[in-house]
């Protein structure tokens, strides 16, 4: 055995390693990156779920905007205003309440309110049935497909297919806007939570055609719009809109349309309390009919 050879290859090794060693420590002091001790604080309050909701990209991104004061405390609509406060504590600020906001399906063609074409069978993909010839096997073109694209992506159980078309259970509901960004028909909406009064429609057929293929579509009619008071609802092509910050939530326009695609939920409540009242009255007079026969 050569030992001069051995101590030779040992030599460069080791001369190797310490140039290595060397080099990753120059260029790792001249790279590196500084973590902002602040920006790391407010990241450990967001939630980590990275939906985008805030418009930043997930939750680093908006934990460095709030840092730099590009984005508000109160950006994160997960974890809405515990995490707001957690943040401003950071931040040494106060968090302002932000108004709560959830995702609402414009769209009211069930299976008993539209029209079917033919029986789809095949993927369960709103997004791979739009390229299939006709799309959608609903009458309705403008209208929800049923197919769970916005299930799919919903990461809080919120979105779910009742009967044939998208629902949103509000409770759950965190406002990420991930359903909005994924349905293909674009008929997922972010309204105030609070807003009682709400269009359920989104088609751009004319009357006659939407009357053809669905028993509650907005015809275009214009009559809610001329009830409003306030300036709150307008017509965007054949549908109605309506302008939140300006809608006082009054009903009017819900009370006139004739198609009752106008949603009040206020109306919808008092309806529900004013028939069970109804039902408990009917009860209480049959159990004293009953209590007077027997005497």
């Amino acid at each position: 055995m050569n030992v001069t050879a051995i101590i030779i290859a040992a030599a460069v090794v080791a001369v190797t390693g310490i140039i290595v060693g060397v080099g990753l420590g120059v260029f790792g002091e001249k790279f590196k990156v500084t973590v902002d001790e602040r920006e790391a604080k407010i990241r450990e309050c967001l939630p980590g779920n990275n939906c985008g909701g805030c418009g930043y990209p997930g939750c680093d991104g908006l934990a460095k905007a709030i840092n730099e004061g590009k984005a508000p405390v109160n950006s994160c609509p997960v974890g809405q205003q515990p995490v707001a406060e957690k943040i401003a504590a950071v931040m040494g600020v106060k968090a302002e309440a932000g108004e709560k906001y959830v995702a609402f399906v414009r769209c009211t063609g069930d299976c008993v309110n539209t029209v079917k074409r033919y029986n789809y069978t095949g993927i369960e993909s709103c997004t791979a049935l739009t390229v299939v010839p006709g799309a959608d096997d609903k009458g309705c073109g403008f209208g929800c497909m049923g197919h769970g694209a916005c299930v799919a992506v919903c990461k809080f159980d919120a979105m779910h297919i009742v009967n044939g078309i998208a629902k949103v259970d509000e409770s759950k509901c965190t406002a990420c806007a991930a359903c909005v960004k994924e349905c293909p028909q674009h008929i997922i909406t972010l309204v105030p939570a609070k807003s009682d009064v709400r269009v359920v429609c989104s088609s751009q057929a004319r009357g006659k055609e939407v009357m053809a293929v669905c028993k509650k579509g907005c015809i275009g009619c214009t009559l809610c719009t001329k009830q409003c008071q306030f300036d709150a609802i307008h017509m965007n092509g054949n549908v109605a809109e309506i302008d939140y910050e300006k809608c006082t939530g009054c009903g009017a326009c819900a009370a006139k349309c004739p198609r009752k695609v106008i949603m009040n939920r206020n109306a919808a409540i008092a309806a529900q309390r004013a028939a069970e009242a109804a039902e408990a009255a009917a009860a209480k007079a049959k159990e004293k009919a009953e209590a007077a026969k027997t005497e």
